[in-house]
């Protein structure tokens, strides 16, 4: 890629690089929200040559999926076409990334057929609330929150939801009718009805699935193009290149030629997508309520049928979005805004709405085809959108001979890389790794080997567990898993904030160093380590408390100390204090705590306290404090 384009997106800053005092009127401001302002001045002819290339190949990839995403989300079919275009348009001018492409995917599918109860009016409302949540985020800069979803649960979630999806298709692919959308019903009833499989059906589904994966193995095995190759051969690499590029498009219109020329012999042996409605959707308001053949149902109504799908949906697209976004621009060498991602997916998401799309998010497939195609900025979206709307007005009527088991290949073809088979045994090799390194160096008899290989399996298995959790509780309902591995997440968290690791060295002086910092809930066992190590011995010891990696305390952490440093006093031996940092200095100091004794280093307190000759220790009195720490201290 030229060295321009690189620069390119290297010029975007992120938002934690913006200036704060910046004026919301300022060229920079202006940029940070409109970030089509950065590149389009540079835009060249080699560039809209690259973008043409890469919204065309994204194009291609789209439409058939947009098709078997509606399936997936329990809508008709045009309602993947609705979705797909308006991501392009808003991308164009918001996006911070030049790779993102923003449309139906298999997962926000699978969400949105959980929550709308495969009524299009549901899903539409469910794409506007979610996207005003998406923009309230985005102004609101609460894009962090996302943070607090850790990785087990997100794989947790893909795995299931790739299960779920690809599983869902099975009923398609064998030409099965009458199976619910419920997980575990549609397995019981896919199996018992197995006998009733049509088999052109399935014949054309296995075919169709061979044909992309046989496609998808050339398009990864394509050796890439050199200067000087002869023109035949940079043609024919270039057919190859846009056959293997465009596979879904091709194996879906090779499906459909088959169905149409069964079709005109008056015999059909698939299950056909059936009439799909044509033109481009109607531009009006989303369905605020809706009225049905006994009553009227209300927004307020409308809203808590959706229920948990107001939290589910947007957040899971935000995160979807955002991780796809940053693993590319980690590849491709450029920053992204995350808050500025969320105001792009928010505002796709409210206009969406206007023209019937359901809630959209980043396609990290189709984003991969956007990048290895060359893209140089969001430009290539427009040609994408463009695609899309000339499909929807001119190619709608095709669309009814497509046989459902080859969008169901498409599907399953597409979710399958999504299943992280090994992230289980990553996750336990990651954590057991970090244990045992913690005790190499420790002394090896034969109770402290057995203690390791507890804290190992348990270690691996802490992990795990939000993992498994969310995997298990996904299959039942999505917001019950997501919520329980995230909840156990946090519990762990605040377990290790709470509980921190303590490093003890024994000896005439005890040496103790949280290893994680100190905040207020680990006062109490701080407090039980040191009385059971220090003052419950016999007789009771003085105690160095290393406070190295603690950077900051708070009022209660202040007074479990005075507390400690009082239990000392009463068994007549003493508590010192080492390796503060200036924060923590500033505020023990104007604490003026009784008996506190300060040291710079961890041998001048060991010193002090085995009444060696030494540096004495400083106390409250800044005269008393070393030069460099006073400098610190006024700043």
């Amino acid at each position: 890629m030229p060295a321009s384009v690189k620069a390119l997106g290297q010029a975007r800053p992120s938002g934690a690089s913006m200036a704060p005092q910046a004026r919301c009127c300022s060229p920079a401001a202006l940029q940070r929200r409109l970030p089509i302002l950065a590149w389009l001045p540079d835009y060249s002819l080699e560039w809209l040559k690259l973008d043409f290339i890469a919204g065309l190949s994204v194009g291609l990839t789209v439409i058939p999926q947009a098709l078997a995403y509606a399936e997936v989300a329990g809508l008709p079919p045009q309602y993947g076409l609705y979705s797909a275009f308006m991501g392009c348009f808003v991308y164009f001018f918001l996006g911070t990334s030049r790779d993102v492409t923003l449309g139906p995917t298999a997962i926000m599918s699978l969400l949105v057929s959980f929550y709308t109860f495969h009524e299009p009016a549901y899903a539409v409302l469910l794409a506007f609330l979610s996207g005003c949540i998406q923009l309230a985020m985005g102004f609101l800069r609460l894009g962090f929150l996302l943070d607090f979803i850790s990785c087990p649960v997100i794989k947790g979630f893909t795995s299931a939801a790739t299960i779920t999806i690809g599983f869902g298709q099975i009923k398609n692919l064998l030409g099965l009718q009458g199976v619910p959308r419920q997980f575990f019903l549609q397995v019981y009833h896919t199996f018992r009805n197995i006998g009733d499989t049509r088999v052109g059906d399935a014949v054309l589904g296995l075919v169709c699935m061979v044909l992309l994966l046989v496609l998808k193995l050339m398009r990864d095995h394509v050796p890439p193009v050199h200067p000087e190759m002869p023109p035949g051969v940079r043609l024919s690499h270039g057919l190859v290149w846009t056959a293997t590029t465009a596979r879904n498009a091709l194996v879906v219109s090779f499906a459909a030629l088959v169905a149409y020329s069964f079709e005109v012999t008056g015999h059909q042996p698939f299950v056909l997508t059936g009439q799909t409605a044509q033109g481009l959707p109607p531009v009006r308001l989303p369905p605020f309520s809706v009225t049905t053949a006994n009553r009227t149902i209300s927004f307020s109504e409308l809203v808590q049928d959706m229920g948990a799908g107001l939290a589910v949906v947007p957040l899971m697209g935000l995160l979807e979005s955002i991780a796809v976004a940053k693993s590319f621009a980690s590849q491709n060498n450029y920053r992204i805004d995350a808050n500025q991602e969320l105001l792009a997916i928010g505002l796709t998401n409210v206009l969406g709405s206007f023209v019937s799309s359901y809630p959209v998010t980043g396609s990290f497939g189709r984003t991969a085809v956007n990048a290895q195609s060359g893209v140089c900025t969001p430009a290539g979206g427009l040609v994408t959108g463009v695609l899309v709307l000339l499909a929807l007005d001119y190619l709608t009527a095709l669309f009814r001979y497509i046989p459902k088991s080859a969008l169901a290949a498409v599907i399953i073809m597409a979710v399958a890389p999504l299943f992280d088979a090994g992230i289980f045994r990553t996750l336990w090799r990651v954590k057991s790794t970090c244990v045992l390194a913690r005790h190499t160096h420790a002394p090896r008899t034969l109770p402290t080997v057995f203690r390791d290989l507890r804290g190992t399996v348990a270690a691996g298995g802490l992990d795990l567990l939000p993992l498994c959790v969310t995997f298990m509780l996904c299959f039942w309902e999505v917001q019950y898993g997501i919520l329980a591995g995230t909840l156990l997440s946090a519990l762990m968290l605040l377990h290790s904030v709470a509980r921190p690791k303590m490093q003890v060295s024994e000896g005439p002086v005890l040496v103790l160093q949280p290893a994680s910092g100190l905040h207020f809930p680990a006062v109490e066992a701080l407090r039980e380590a040191t009385l059971s190590r220090a003052l419950e011995a016999l007789p009771p010891r003085c105690a160095v408390l290393d406070c190295t990696h603690v950077c900051s305390i708070d009022y209660t952490v202040v007074l479990g100390l005075q507390g400690l440093l009082g239990d000392f006093q009463r068994h007549g031996v003493t508590l010192a204090f080492v390796g503060l940092q200036v924060p923590v200095l500033r505020v023990l100091l104007s604490a003026d705590l009784k008996g506190a004794q300060y040291f710079s280093t961890l041998e001048e307190a060991e010193k002090y306290l085995r009444q060696e000759p030494g540096p004495q220790p400083y106390n409250a009195s800044e005269a008393s404090v070393p030069e460099h720490k006073v400098a610190l201290l006024k700043a």
